[in-house]
């Protein structure tokens, strides 16, 4: 059972300003992961169901979380129908997020109370999702439907919609600054957030630090 609701996830999402996307098959590996992403200051991870028995270890992680990192909302990433998003949910996920709209993974996260975040590529496509409950729209791909232009030109019509890019957005000052400065809710970032290289050398200090140092520069974005 989901530990937080589809509105704080919603604001914690909005005050951390990034969600780290990721998939690996090995446990330990996936621990030592969100433990350097919490201590670098993320509340909201993304666990993708991208691999065999990727269920089995996010429900590891969830019962990892809770005893260690209470703050921490973890939720389920490429969930593509209603059975995968019921198993996630059962496991524990906090919020669901999908690549595409499916009207009966809204039904099954409505029906519970909990966050769906739907892959759009159309202000038709945002606006639907919105109709069938998505508190925040996930821009998939990011960069490919239109970077942080289309952001921007979505919010004049309709500035309640709250969007996080995935895809094309990258741990920098120059893309964060577009994304924010365009008016995103916050920003999905997978490996270009956590290094391939960083996890194959265990330096998962280093992964912590480079994480802080995107909250800070977002915040600092965000004030300026």
């Amino acid at each position: 059972m989901a530990q937080f609701t589809r509105i704080a996830v919603s604001l914690k999402m909005a005050e951390t300003g990034v969600i780290p996307v990721f998939y690996h098959p090995d446990l330990s590996v996936c621990e030592q992961v969100i433990k350097a992403c919490y201590q670098g200051g993320v509340r909201v991870f993304e666990y993708t169901n991208r691999g065999d028995f990727a269920h089995e270890n996010f429900g590891s992680l969830v019962k990892y979380a809770r005893a260690n990192f209470p703050e921490m909302i973890l939720g389920a990433g490429s969930i593509v129908d209603a059975g995968t998003a019921t198993m996630y949910i059962q496991l524990g996920a906090n919020f669901i997020v999908s690549p595409v709209i499916k009207e009966e993974i809204a039904l099954v996260c409505n029906r519970r109370k909990i966050l769906w975040s739907p892959g759009c590529g159309t202000l038709t496509e945002i606006s639907r999702a919105e109709e069938l409950g998505a508190e925040v729209v996930k821009i998939f791909p990011g960069e490919q439907v239109g970077g942080p232009k289309f952001v921007a030109a979505i919010k004049g019509p309709c500035p309640w919609t709250s969007v996080m890019p995935t895809g094309g957005v990258a741990p920098t000052r120059e893309s964060l600054k577009a994304w924010f400065d365009a008016g995103v809710h916050c920003v999905g970032i997978g490996s270009q957030l956590i290094s391939k290289d960083l996890i194959a050398a265990k330096n998962f200090d280093k992964m912590e630090e480079e994480i802080r140092a995107v909250i800070g520069l977002i915040q600092e974005i965000r004030k300026s």
